[in-house]
């Protein structure tokens, strides 16, 4: 894979910031999705079915990237309420590497590849329907124009899952996000909830250095950087409503500082304007 451009940043934080973890060993692999227009993008495009499988399913390391996932540790506010007991479930960051278009970093993230030290108690697991919900909800918005992260790859994998809320059992898929920073608002609710000063200066450094780049001369970073990051979620809100789209569960947890959302659950889009609408799983 000589076209694709590595990157280990997100490591440089240090161990405070995520879990090393291991990939669940699924039974089966079936390609169900890839997304092949990103995967020229990032120099990917060349890869076999087999080898995508390999990397994207059995989650063997990209060349250069990092040598193990790392599950990220975050808070957020849910329907109205902190949520201090939240990071990585059934996800983690797999893999970083360069757009080979503009350069920019962006991070393989995942839905669906098992149990991490903040499952709380879930299977880690994610039922293909949710995989293809999520497929759906990122083709039709970057249609559209909307700022959001992508579907890189979706593999069936072979397991009976059991939800309370849909027919069971169900089968089971692993997706693959491509996103712009999985650095979420979050990411500095916990560090401020922890009152570690020195862990938001981190994560203030790192946001300029690879998000912002045009704050680095800011006098005031901290101050710039929120503005930033309140003009790029607020951009999103609005392509959101001019594209007639509900994202069910718009919480910190799932809103990077980049102003990319991801993890499309409940989500809608509508025939006419309704702010009293809220998206349900369906």
């Amino acid at each position: 894979m000589p076209a694709f451009k590595p990157a280990t940043e997100h490591e440089t934080l240090g161990d405070a910031f995520f879990d090393r973890v291991v990939p669940a060993d699924f039974p089966k692999t079936i390609l169900r999705h890839r997304d092949q227009r990103w995967a020229a993008r990032m120099g990917l495009d060349g890869l076999s079915d087999a080898e995508w499988i390999d990397h994207f399913g059995r989650f063997a390391p990209l060349p250069g990237s990092l040598n193990q996932p790392l599950a990220l540790r975050y808070h957020g506010h849910q329907f109205r309420s902190y949520n201090a007991d939240l990071g990585d479930g059934r996800g983690f960051l797999f893999a970083q590497g360069h757009d080979l278009k503009d350069g920019r970093l962006l991070d393989f993230g995942t839905k669906g590849s098992g149990e991490t030290p903040r499952s709380r108690g879930g299977d880690g697991r994610l039922t293909l329907k949710g995989g293809v919900r999520e497929v759906l909800a990122t083709e039709m918005l970057e249609a559209l124009g909307v700022y959001t992260s992508k579907s890189f790859s979706l593999i069936e994998t072979g397991e009976e899952l059991y939800r309370g809320d849909e027919p069971s059992p169900t089968r089971s898929s692993v997706l693959v996000r491509l996103s712009h920073s999985h650095i979420r608002i979050g990411t500095f609710q916990r560090s401020a909830y922890l009152e570690d000063n020195e862990a938001i200066g981190q994560l203030v450094d790192y946001t300029i250095a690879h998000y912002y780049p045009e704050l680095a001369d800011a006098p005031d970073k901290p101050a710039a950087l929120l503005e930033a990051v309140v003009a790029a979620v607020a951009r999103l809100g609005a392509q959101w409503i001019a594209a007639g789209f509900v994202h069910g569960v718009l919480n910190t947890d799932n809103i990077n500082v980049t102003g990319e959302s991801f993890d499309y659950g409940p989500w809608r889009f509508l025939p006419t304007y309704d702010p009293d609408f809220t998206a349900a799983y369906f």
